[in-house]
């Protein structure tokens, strides 16, 4: 293991113990992890939250179905990498990084964490800590599904339903970079914000929808996935993110359906870092709380916040 100099055992953390919600978490003493192959160990200045992650299973098991407790939360992170374990390559110590944490490890509501370091990418010049933390979950999510698993080209109609949540913000920001026409639907008070994104017309919840779109990016589900196969064209593309699609629905109007879920890609998030660069790409900021308030952070997700990502600030 390498790195510039003599760290501490112990750190600060955002920890939960026993499964749950807001709760559960703990800010406390816990270990500083050490690196192991192929791993970075990271001082992080900046971690993002994402309201839901405390429900998913893949927060308290690892990848076969054990407990993991206790875990730490937050799987967006920007900092300085402090040390790299053997074998691991791609970043440097002392590098400003990136990156998106896979959701069963501990993640970046801490001082230090360890990720691997193929995972991260260099930080975004241009903004800060805070703002570049707000990227990795949303912005990778809305990159994949529209260049991965859309393959959104020139010139094509997309509707992004949820245009002004954490990853449809996103979403009609890099469909308009991408040079898609870009339409998206929220409530009427969200007009102003996600046409300043980048869309060139607005749907407010109760309006009618128009149909014949080549690309659907639903970030919405339930009601809003249901009514999207349809506003499809024959030929087109749905992209799912809450919840596999329904096959006969799809099939019955010609939809090509797609569900994913995000994974950690380095030349991904580089891409993505290039566009804030060149003033292409805005991060979204909501709300910041310093990690001591994490548990406060959570659980704001139930009060009226902004559009945008809440980011934990680690000093």
């Amino acid at each position: 293991m390498t790195d510039t100099a003599a760290r501490p055992e112990t750190m600060m953390a955002l920890r939960a113990h026993a499964r749950g919600g807001p709760e559960q978490l703990v800010y406390e003493s816990a270990p500083v992890p050490v690196p192991g192959p192929g791993e970075a160990l990271v001082a992080v200045h900046a971690a993002a939250i994402t309201f839901a992650e405390l429900s998913w299973d893949e927060s308290w098991t690892t990848r076969d179905g054990r407990d993991r407790t206790p875990v730490i939360p937050s799987h967006e992170v920007s900092g300085t990498v402090a040390a790299l374990g053997p074998g691991a390559g791609g970043v440097a110590v002392g590098e400003e990084v990136y990156g998106l944490i896979d959701f069963d490890r501990d993640g970046a509501a801490a001082e230090y964490l360890t990720v691997p370091a193929a995972d991260l990418a260099a930080k975004p010049r241009s903004v800060s800590d805070v703002e570049a933390a707000s990227l990795p979950l949303a912005a990778l999510t809305a990159w994949q599904a529209l260049v991965d698993h859309a393959a959104l080209e020139k010139g094509e109609r997309v509707l992004v339903q949820g245009g002004a949540g954490g990853v449809g913000n996103y979403a009609v920001q890099l469909a308009a970079v991408l040079g898609g026409t870009v339409t998206a639907t929220g409530r009427a008070g969200q007009r102003d914000f996600v046409l300043g994104l980048g869309a060139t017309s607005f749907v407010a919840t109760g309006e009618a929808t128009p149909d014949g779109f080549d690309v659907v990016i639903d970030t919405v589900g339930g009601a809003v996935l249901d009514a999207s196969y349809a506003l499809t064209r024959r030929g087109g593309r749905l992209v799912t993110l809450g919840a596999p699609p329904s096959a006969d629905k799809a099939a019955a109007l010609g939809v090509h359906a797609t569900f994913f879920v995000v994974t950690p890609d380095a030349a991904e998030l580089a891409k993505l870092a290039g566009l804030v660069d060149e003033g292409k790409l805005r991060p979204v900021i909501s709300q910041v709380f310093p990690l001591r308030d994490g548990r406060q952070a959570f659980e704001s997700a139930t009060k009226p916040h902004p559009p945008g990502k809440t980011v934990l600030q680690v000093p």
